[in-house]
């Protein structure tokens, strides 16, 4: 995603789809960017905020040069009208980012729990659960797929904006040194036993834009703001700590996980 918005002219118009308070951040001042959601939150992020249902968006045809739904896709009821405004506001030749929790991994089924539902009304458990789709009523072409493994960074105590359920006491009240230890355990079990526990979902890229070549998946995501690094970025940032690591971006403690040997 973050390749994505570097790549973009100056001027370039991204629309943040389904963005709350803002489901990226970017350091590019000269890209304008909108946020639409169906309500405008109090903290809100940079950018213009636009009141409106992503399934009936107030934009002119082919306004915007990439679109960014961050974990948004399976929030929508109305999934197939906003794929196809989707398709109608994106520019001929733009970009379209989209990133989905899979319905049948262990951190969704805990955030349904957690939240009752949480809002999940599209479950998608195969990526072309969401290719097929997106390609048929955008009209734009898949180009990559990218597995995406989960920090359970939604449990962690100090993102909380709102009163806990009662049942985050089996995760130590979303204590971050905890959810640390049980992320490096469960991404260890994925490794010798061939599990996905520790995955979360997957990332894909449509239309045009520059496509991230990447080897093995980035297995090392902050458990406060889940963010994904491969291990070589964090050594050279200077952040690591014997087993342990500092979150570039955010400052957030995490245990460091080896990944695989090509």
């Amino acid at each position: 995603m973050h390749k994505l918005l570097e790549s973009l002219p100056p001027g370039a118009r991204v629309l943040d789809l389904g963005a709350r308070t803002g489901s990226f951040n970017t350091n590019r001042e000269d890209l304008a960017v909108v946020r639409l959601d169906l309500e405008i939150p109090a903290n809100r992020g940079a950018g213009l905020y636009v009141s409106a249902d992503a399934a009936r968006m107030p934009f002119r045809a082919e306004a915007f040069d990439a679109i960014i739904s961050n974990h948004s896709l399976e929030h929508f009821v109305e999934l197939e009208a906003t794929l196809r405004e989707i398709g109608r506001v994106v520019k001929r030749g733009g970009a379209v980012y989209v990133a989905v929790p899979d319905a049948s991994t262990l951190t969704d089924r805990i955030y349904r729990w957690l939240a009752k539902g949480g809002g999940h009304v599209n479950a998608f458990r195969t990526p072309q659960d969401v290719v097929a789709p997106v390609e048929r009523l955008t009209g734009l072409p898949h180009r990559a797929t990218h597995r995406l493994y989960s920090s359970l960074s939604f449990l962690n105590r100090r993102n909380r904006t709102a009163p806990a359920p009662r049942r985050i006491a089996l995760f130590l009240n979303g204590s971050e040194r905890y959810l640390a230890i049980l992320m490096w355990v469960l991404r260890g079990i994925d490794r010798r036993l061939g599990t996905r526990l520790s995955v979360y979902g997957w990332e894909f890229h449509f239309g045009g834009g520059p496509i991230p070549q990447r080897g093995e998946a980035w297995v090392n995501v902050c458990v406060r703001c889940g963010s994904g690094f491969p291990q070589a970025y964090l050594r050279t940032k200077n952040v690591v700590r014997g087993i342990a690591y500092r979150c570039p971006e955010c400052g957030g403690f995490n245990l460091l996980t080896r990944e695989k040997k090509r």
